[in-house]
């Protein structure tokens, strides 16, 4: 091949193989610009672009045009060898530019050329003045050429394929743009005379070859410089597209990610978006508003967020911006797309503000008379949700040293509840929240990351925690500390992960965790993590990684009202005493505490958590004792909220003839085990009531795990799962023996590994007595914390239970059973095996004729919303999230079987019956 810039003159014997069947590349190969057979692509895109006369991006968008056609020319086969070694001219026949004769037909497949078809092409258009000599001469314009190629397909019919008309757009008009004729700025056109002298002799125009000639090919040298500047701009342009992409569009990004693995861990998690509230209300609960505002910030001492108070409202959301400052973490309306309900700074204040929180609503009628006036003021300054409260006057549990004021969650967190209905949030104290928690815990982490890693974060973040004039000591120190917590909590999660790879299930199977989602939490499992884990890496003791256990028996918030005076708590009826099961709950969403065998022995158990205060919330909670009220026994304290007709709108009006047929069928098929209404003689009368101390408590129906047959995971936790404990700790299970009188043995097999259940007692046991020994609490107080009636002793019951507690406000706590398996109280009432095996959980409107979440077979979970299934991708079942049991499906005649509860209902006419009367309890 000769070098452009001295073209040698035509030699027509130079041969042009029949099968490159395109004029225009026959004509480089026949005027001797490339050779025949395999040309590299460089040269190729070169000789090209050099042929349009294009210059700057122009001729760059050329280039990378020709490359790509040529890289497809010869077939998908071929791509590889394409960029490689080039593309083959001479094997177009057949490939994807080749039409197999629904094109022009000008050339045969032999190379001949038809000069009836370069006849019928020019009948396709008319005569033009040639700009260059003034004669006329027939030519085609870009829309006689569109008609000629349209009369192509039609002509072949059949044999067109679906992708021609895509070549034809780019075949003529690129011709027409390097050969045509016309002055700037007239039409141009593609002159038949020009057109026949390519096809017919391989020959240019003049001022096709006067244009490559005067623009010799790069040197090896030079297209290597090019390319490396081209690909230093493609992979600039790259990293902007991407960052657009993540700081625009995270949630799409994430999606398209391996949901396993670090990339997905860099962006924040998706989160549900907040519709517009058009009002909201607090239910009356015989809770006074200041009450109800104490008890939702009032500090239970735990530090759940792994920075001080400070640092966290001073974190910015994990999200990127391009031209804007993110939010930050602390903003009420972030943190509610994680399920918080929002909360004023205090309610001291005007009455439209309070009326745009819920509160001071005009359906109120009765104020109850306050109780945390009594007790240490809880304050809000910050505007956080409901459940956020400051621990202030912390002190270091080891070394004894004043620390800054930390932030955690409170038992309001997790049980105070709300629903929404057409714009309208409902809101009641004491019910299932709907958060995700483990969504926060992951955006807090990120937001940390973020702050060190992310340009400019840190500066903002030093600025807010430490003041703009700071010196660069003090953001050293600052960027230190928060540096170190993030490495703990990167290198925790690794910990994690990797133990939890290496264990297995209490029925063999490798244990991994069960997706929570929003309204769930493992809170056995998590409260033995913390305890038996980390908190012992916290204090500096190693090799207790090994307690960890997966995240795998998620249930349902509880509701906690009229709990206090209920035998035993928790769905499992595990727990008897009130304060262990309050301490132990605190315990569970980080307090501090030593377990550290450095610092003096008379140190160890020392924790932050604030045991007067969970008195406070506990007496809050349970109110007057029910058989000394002077009209008769009745709950006081916190009660269950009302099914709110009287606000919402028509669908909500309870129909009072469904009510009297659904009283008859909930005194047939569910007050056996869920005892009467707690408003009548019936229930007080019951023989569940136990004595207890000068009262009374509720033992309330538990029914074994092999009858009721629902998910097992959350009654096997405490009996199930074992511990071990370093020796210095002395954590002896057999002192419940000696505090308590137990009525069956609480010794352990080993001194340092033991059952869980038993582990947990003692562990929080000590630390009560610890914190009391601390205060200086005298003996006759002691005995009024601790309600001595009730004692820290393992529910005697041979076998795995659950508890059947009374139903009042069963209608605010959807979903169903423990684990929140069952989205709505009539699928409940259905058979067990046609209830839904998915739904959606989130942020979505309230059903108020199945009472729970309508669901719509197949449905698909919004942005953010997490899903309930009951089986994975493989079909297997997941571990906590069974669907089954505690069903109505038995026949006449058909004998008492596991899972079956009660008999098979009539139709939905009796289900909705049942479902009016369940609604006003």
């Amino acid at each position: 091949m000769h070098h452009p810039a001295s073209k040698p003159p035509l030699d027509p014997s130079i041969p042009v193989s029949p099968n490159n069947p395109c004029p225009f590349l026959r004509g480089l190969v026949g005027e001797g610009f490339v050779e025949g057979g395999t040309v590299p692509l460089n040269t190729l895109s070169q000789t090209i672009a050099n042929a349009t006369g294009e210059t700057g991006l122009k001729k760059v968008s050329a280039r990378i045009q020709v490359r790509g056609v040529a890289m497809i020319a010869n077939g998908v086969k071929h791509i590889l060898k394409s960029i490689f070694s080039g593309a083959q001219l001479d094997a177009l026949r057949g490939g994807p530019l080749d039409k197999r004769g629904a094109g022009s037909r000008i050339l045969g497949v032999d190379g001949k050329i038809d000069e009836d078809e370069i006849a019928r092409l020019a009948s396709f258009g008319r005569n033009y003045t040639d700009p260059n000599t003034g004669s006329s001469e027939p030519g085609l314009n870009a829309a006689e050429i569109k008609t000629f190629m349209r009369d192509n397909l039609e002509r072949a019919g059949s044999a067109a394929r679906w992708y021609y008309p895509l070549l034809m757009k780019f075949e003529w008009p690129i011709l027409l743009k390097i050969i045509g004729k016309g002055k700037q700025g007239e039409q141009r056109y593609l002159s038949v005379a020009d057109v026949r002298t390519l096809f017919e002799q391989r020959q240019f125009p003049d001022r096709i070859n006067q244009r490559i000639v005067s623009q010799p090919l790069l040197s090896s040298c030079q297209l290597r410089f090019r390319w490396a500047v081209a690909l230093t701009a493609f992979v600039i342009g790259l990293g902007l597209v991407a960052l657009v992409a993540v700081a625009e569009f995270p949630n799409q990004v994430r999606a398209m990610l391996p949901q396993k693995g670090v990339l997905v861990n860099l962006l924040p998690p998706p989160l549900p978006a907040m519709p517009e509230t058009k009002a909201a209300y607090w239910l009356e609960q015989n809770w006074s508003l200041k009450d109800r505002h104490w008890f939702h910030h009032a500090s239970q001492g735990t530090a759940t967020f792994p920075v001080p108070y400070e640092w966290f409202v001073a974190l910015e959301q994990p999200r990127l911006h391009l031209f804007s400052k993110p939010g930050l973490i602390k903003d009420s309306a972030y943190l509610e797309r994680f399920g918080f309900i929002p909360s004023p700074q205090t309610i001291q204040t005007d009455t439209a503000t309070l009326r745009r929180f819920g509160y001071a609503n005009v359906y109120e009628t009765t104020q109850a008379s306050d109780w945390s006036t009594r007790w240490t003021p809880a304050e809000n300054v910050d505007g956080l949700p409901v459940g956020f409260a400051r621990m202030t006057g912390v002190v270091d549990p080891a070394t004894s040293r004043r620390e800054d004021d930390m932030i955690g969650l409170t038992c309001a967190a997790c049980h105070t509840g709300q629903i929404h209905y057409q714009g309208i949030d409902v809101r009641f104290d004491g019910g299932p929240a709907m958060t995700d928690l483990k969504k926060l815990e992951l955006a807090t982490g990120l937001s940390i990351a973020y702050t060190l890693y992310v340009p400019f974060r840190f500066q903002r973040f030093a600025d807010r925690v430490l003041g703009p004039d700071a010196s660069k000591a003090d953001r050293a120190a600052l960027k230190q500390k928060l540096s170190t917590i993030g490495s703990f909590l990167i290198d925790w999660a690794k910990t994690y992960e990797k133990t939890i790879e290496g264990k297995t299930t209490w029925d063999g199977k490798q244990q991994q965790d069960t997706e929570e989602g929003f309204g769930r939490l493992d809170a056995l499992n998590r409260i033995g993590n913390q305890v038996f884990s980390q908190d012992l890496a916290m204090s500096g003791v190693k090799g207790f990684e090994k307690n960890l256990h997966a995240q795998d028996a998620p249930v349902s918030y509880p509701a906690i009202w009229t709990v206090p005076w209920f035998k035993f708590a928790q769905y499992d009826a595990s727990i008897e005493q009130p304060l262990i099961r309050n301490a132990g709950e605190a315990l569970g969403v980080t307090a501090l505490l030593n377990l550290s065998d450095a610092y003096p022995q008379d140190r160890l158990w020392r924790s932050s958590v604030n045991i007067r205060t969970l008195g406070w919330i506990e007496d809050m909670l349970r109110g007057p004792d029910p058989f000394k009220a002077a009209d008769g026994p009745k709950f006081g304290g916190l009660l269950a909220p009302k099914w709110p007709s009287h606000i919402l709108g028509d669908a909500w009006k309870l129909k009072p003839d469904r009510v009297e047929r659904g009283r008859a069928i909930y005194a047939e098929m569910c007050s056996g085990c869920h005892l009467p209404d707690i408003n009548t003689p019936a229930f007080w009368s019951s023989k569940r009531w136990e004595p207890s101390g000068d009262s009374k408590v509720l033992n309330a129906v538990t029914i074994p795990l092999d009858e009721i047959k629902t998910d097992p995971e959350q009654s096997l936790v405490l009996s199930k799962r074992t511990v071990d404990v370093p020796g210095f700790l002395k954590v002896n299970t057999a002192d419940l023996q000696t505090w308590w009188q137990c009525e069956i043995p609480t010794a352990s097999k080993s001194p340092n590994e033991m059952v869980y259940a038993l582990g947990l007692m003692t562990v929080v046991d000590l630390v009560a007595r610890k914190w009391m020994d601390d205060e200086r609490i005298p003996e006759a107080e002691r005995a009024q914390m601790w309600n001595m009636a009730r004692k820290n002793c393992l529910n005697p019951a041979p076998d795995p239970r659950y508890r059947a507690r009374p139903l009042n406000g069963i209608w605010a706590t959807a979903p169903y059973l423990h684990n929140g398996s069952v989205p709505s109280l009539y699928w409940l009432l259905k058979p067990q095996n046609d209830r839904p095996q998915k739904f959606c959980m989130g942020r979505r409107d309230y059903d108020p004729d199945t009472v729970g979440f309508a669901v719509a077979a197949n449905e698909r979970c919004k942005t953010g919303e997490t899903e309930f299934s009951a089986t994975a991708t493989d079909g297997k079942p997941i571990q906590g999230n069974s669907v089954l049991g505690h069903s109505f499906e038995r026949k006449d005649g058909e004998p008492k079987r596991p899972g079956v509860i009660g008999r098979m209902f009539k139709d939905d006419a009796e289900r909705y019956d049942l479902i009016e009367y369940l609604k006003t309890l």
